[in-house]
């Protein structure tokens, strides 16, 4: 005979296991990618010099606002980047027991991932726009190099088009009464 009190069993969706397998997996190795880097800039490098020449650099090359605040915070980045990748990581663990906060976080994380990837293009445009070579290049350059710029800009719009609409598409997923109610039976 069977002793386990009668709770009603939800339906396990392979969505919800499959996307809570392949953040775990992703947010895993970004986590251990995010430790050794933390580890390796607050131990093995030189912080303050580093600091330094980047104050320096700025000073004579009038670099652009948003490469000289994110060169002077880089510590911030990759501390933020650990925390996100830690995140992920407890929250997709949670997604997979069918916590419901974790698909609430989860939604929350696919958002940001949207707004990250299109403000990414905002930024990328900004950077670029405000670098020029110099004036005495030669014009094989000037046209290798608006080139390249432009390669790049179109490829990253994709990238981050394809990323929004499959986060998108996750979130509408997650938020979806069948999944609702696969989460509130597992309450």
């Amino acid at each position: 005979m069977d002793d386990a009190p009668n709770q009603p069993q939800a339906h396990r969706s392979s969505f919800v296991t499959a996307l809570a397998w392949v953040f775990i997996v992703l947010s895993g190795f970004a986590t251990l990618i995010a430790i050794a880097q933390n580890v390796m800039i607050n131990t093995m490098l030189p912080v303050d010099q580093m600091e330094a020449a980047i104050h320096s650099a700025e000073a004579q090359q009038n670099m652009p606002p948003v490469a000289a605040f994110m060169t002077s915070h880089f510590r911030l980045f990759f501390g933020a980047f650990l925390a996100l990748s830690a995140v992920t990581l407890i929250s997709s663990i949670a997604l997979l027991k069918r916590k419901n906060w974790a698909r609430l976080v989860f939604i929350s994380l696919m958002g940001l991932g949207i707004i990250w990837n299109l403000g990414g293009l905002f930024l990328q445009q900004a950077i670029f726009s405000s670098i020029s070579p110099p004036a005495t290049a030669p014009p094989e350059f000037l046209d290798q190099f608006q080139s390249m710029a432009q390669t790049m800009m179109i490829f990253s719009a994709i990238m981050a088009i394809v990323f929004s609409v499959l986060f998108a598409w996750i979130i509408k997923r997650l938020a979806s009464q069948k999944v609702r109610e696969e989460f509130e039976v597992a309450l």
